[in-house]
């Protein structure tokens, strides 16, 4: 069994671990906050800017792409050099981005600002999760860890209607100028709240250059493709190339890390922590299996159903709302069982509400769909906090920016290749292009039937990838873990 190394009473934080819950948890409402609520600005944001359909997909991925290559190395500064101060870079590095982004003249500099942006978004999600387990004592790191993923489903969950109010009364750029004065609060807050001096620090550290660099072009060269293979089409020799530069990033990031004096990555966290191991694949997969739910869920609600923008979005907060209001609860129930109950029901209840969506979708249910949603919010709350409270709980204090950077990464991970698979085959029955045309000038009826078609698919897929999840979570060990 794992042993949980987090310290009980740390005299520089303990004393002042509500606050620095409170103060992380603001960060991590805003990284995902701005995955949310830039998609309904798009149609708005890319005729003023001039840009074209392609360059728009950019906005999305270029903040994805700077978290997920960032997210790992960051992680391992952080626990060398300070996690707290790390937080407060990545609070202001995310306040220069949006300032940026709001700013910007054209899809060029909109698009550097957004890197800006994830860089800043990989910082806080690298650290708030292991400052909150290192303040914490191990029995209220599950309740302390459900609060902060609260506030991440919170941000995912007021995106769209933050940002439909902010365009349509202000403007496209207010999306982002809503983050200066928030950023620029939460880093006075924090400079004054935070020690000066962390006693975590490792003075001969130095950095892995090339295992950062390979394990970038690692990601690049998967998620890149992955991203834009439904627009490029999956035959273009460019994606195949792309995924070859992967398989032999990844075989050279493994070489050097196994030889590195200073690896980017424990390698022994994958080979001989159970644990560690089997809750990042389960995370992994219950990601693959989640991300793209709401997304291929509100194009069958608009474009199946003729639902209007708005009844869409009531019905698609069934499933954050629950999520929101649950993970508190499971990662205080998680400090009292363990995690691998409630991990492994939250995989199975994804699971059933994905065939339940597919079953909605099939018989033209929407309280079904609206049912089904709110299981799979159920599901995701069972899952999410217990497993990141178990992850923390298994490494050694010194790792646990390390672990939570890489479980971030995972989650990342999870929601590129989940758009990509599931979006592919809810477009497959479309005609070539038809998954464009079909967002862009609304359906015909063959058009909604073809879609419903492989969006019912998509979930039965989604569904396997949960199931599996299940193997990985039940993979971990012993009940109490």
């Amino acid at each position: 069994m794992a042993t949980e190394l987090a310290p009980s009473h740390d005299p520089e934080v303990s004393p002042i671990r509500w606050s620095l819950l409170a103060l992380t948890s603001v960060g991590a409402f805003m990284a995902p906050l701005d995955v949310s609520i830039v998609s309904v600005a798009i149609p708005k944001m890319v005729p003023a800017l001039g840009m074209s359909f392609g360059a728009s997909l950019w906005i999305h991925a270029s903040y994805l792409l700077a978290m997920a290559v960032m997210l790992i190395p960051m992680g391992r500064l952080a626990d060398e050099r300070g996690r707290v101060h790390y937080y407060l870079g990545g609070v202001a590095v995310f306040t220069v981005g949006s300032l940026g982004a709001a700013l910007s003249p054209d899809g060029t500099i909109l698009i550097l600002s957004r890197l800006v942006q994830g860089a800043g978004a990989a910082l806080l999600s690298a650290t708030s999760a292991a400052i909150i387990a290192t303040a914490f004592p191990p029995q209220e790191r599950g309740k302390a860890v459900g609060i902060n993923i609260m506030a991440i489903y919170l941000g995912l969950s007021l995106g769209p209607p933050l940002g439909g109010f902010l365009v349509d009364n202000f403007g496209w750029t207010w999306i982002f100028l809503i983050n200066i004065p928030i950023g620029l609060g939460v880093f006075a807050w924090g400079w004054h709240l935070l020690p000066r001096q962390e006693g975590n620090r490792t003075h001969d550290f130095s950095m892995d250059l090339p295992g950062a660099a390979l394990l970038g072009a690692l990601l690049i060269c998967l998620l890149v493709p992955f991203t834009f293979a439904p627009e490029w089409g999956w035959h273009r020799p460019i994606v195949w190339i792309l995924l070859a530069l992967a398989l032999v990033s990844g075989i050279g990031f493994y070489l050097r890390e196994h030889h590195a004096k200073s690896p980017m990555l424990d390698l022994n966290l994958l080979r001989k922590n159970r644990l560690f191991a089997a809750a990042n694949v389960a995370a992994l997969l219950n990601y693959m299996a989640l991300f793209a739910v709401a997304m291929l869920s509100a194009v069958q609600l608009q474009l199946v159903h003729g639902l209007s923008a708005r009844r869409t979005g009531l019905i698609m907060l069934s499933q954050p709302v629950v999520q929101a209001i649950l993970s508190p609860i499971a990662g205080r129930l998680s400090d009292r069982i363990g995690s691998r109950i409630l991990a492994t029901l939250g995989m199975v209840l994804t699971a059933l509400g994905m065939v339940s969506l597919a079953l909605a979708a099939h018989s033209a249910s929407l309280p079904g769909m609206v049912a089904a949603l709110a299981v799979v919010g159920v599901g995701m709350a069972s899952f999410s906090a217990p497993n990141t409270s178990a992850i923390l709980g298994c490494v050694p204090k010194n790792q646990m920016g390390l672990a939570s950077a890489f479980t971030a990464t995972m989650r990342v991970t999870g929601q590129a290749l989940s758009i990509a698979i599931l979006g592919s085959i809810a477009s497959s029955h479309l005609a070539h292009g038809g998954w464009r045309q079909l967002l862009k000038v609304g359906s015909s009826p063959q058009a909604a039937a073809a879609y419903s078609h492989g969006y019912q698919t998509a979930m039965v897929v989604g569904a396997l990838f949960a199931l599996v999840g299940v193997w990985a979570s039940l993979a971990r060990g012993g009940h109490t873990e």
